[in-house]
């Protein structure tokens, strides 16, 4: 991304034809985190017309500290949260059809091996998907992304302590949801 440099500097500069080239080039990642953080299509459509929205609105106050991504990311993430907290329903299906679809792509040579595998993929879908967002996001940023616990606080505008700490909580609430609270597990499969 780092060649949307005249982009995002014509962008700042009122052109509107720069910035919906930004939103060409960043569309499919915005849609794909709100779509990960809400849990359904037409909130992660929502989510991703406000973001443009405050993009647009903010893009002057950009400096360039972070990356645009990064900038973009936060922004995604602040508007999942607002669009979240107005709903307030909790929505299960999406991520338990994505671990379905994973799993109907790499069957296991032991029938009752996969059969405990995809009741632990289900419980831990539904684990996550009840998950508070801040703890939520967290989860799907690291577990998902790959991001570091740095880039984690720089995408969420927080702390890498904040990180770490929302990561141990959440990972520790799916734990407690999928395993019973207090239960010590040996091996995961």
């Amino acid at each position: 991304m780092d060649d949307l440099g005249e982009l995002i500097e014509a962008a700042k500069g009122g052109d509107r034809r720069a910035f919906d080239d930004l939103v060409r080039h960043t569309y499919e990642d915005t849609y794909t985190l709100a779509y990960r953080l809400t849990g359904n299509e037409e909130d992660a459509r929502d989510v991703v017309q406000e973001t443009y929205l405050r993009a647009w609105k903010g893009l002057k106050g950009f400096r360039g500290d972070a990356r645009f991504s990064t900038w973009l990311y936060r922004i995604t993430a602040n508007a999942s949260y607002t669009t979240l907290k107005k709903r307030r329903k909790h929505r299960h299906e999406p991520m338990i059809d994505e671990i379905n679809e994973a799993r109907e792509l790499s069957p296991a040579a032991d029938p009752e091996a996969a059969a405990e595998a995809s009741l632990l993929r289900d419980e831990v879908a539904v684990a996550v998907a009840e998950l508070p967002p801040k703890l939520r996001a967290v989860v799907l940023l690291r577990d998902v992304y790959g991001l570091s616990h740095e880039e984690i606080g720089e995408e969420l505008g927080i702390s890498v302590s904040a990180a770490k700490v929302r990561l141990h909580r959440a990972r520790r609430r799916i734990h407690d949801a999928v395993f019973g609270e207090g239960k010590v597990i040996e091996h995961a499969v």
